[in-house]
């Protein structure tokens, strides 16, 4: 057998997968945006804080992820982003940190 009948077979597999893909890409920036919109009390819109507060709007999510550690462990004091911190898995995080990176920082 050639290869090139074998890719055509192939291919079309691929595209499945990757459409399939799209909506659970889709449910998951929706489900990210649900779950970081609980941070704009505190830190703004999309994570663009105003006066003193940390903004979070394109804060690259490894930074992100580091700090929400720190409040977790309670290496990091605070008055309440300990406990808030202590409230979402580590899946969530990811989502939430994902979600701040995506964000324009203004």
């Amino acid at each position: 057998m050639t290869i090139r009948p074998l890719l055509a077979r192939v291919q079309p597999a691929a595209w499945l997968l990757a459409l399939a893909a799209i909506p659970a890409a889709a449910q998951d920036m929706t489900l990210a945006r649900n779950l970081a919109a609980t941070c704009a009390n505190c830190h703004g819109t999309n994570g663009n804080a105003r006066g003193e507060m940390k903004p979070l709007a394109g804060m690259p999510a490894p930074k992100l992820l580091a700090l929400v550690a720190d409040f977790k462990s309670e290496a990091q004091p605070a008055t309440i982003m300990h406990q808030i911190a202590k409230g979402y898995t580590d899946d969530q995080m990811k989502l939430i940190a994902a979600w701040f990176a995506a964000q324009p920082a203004k």
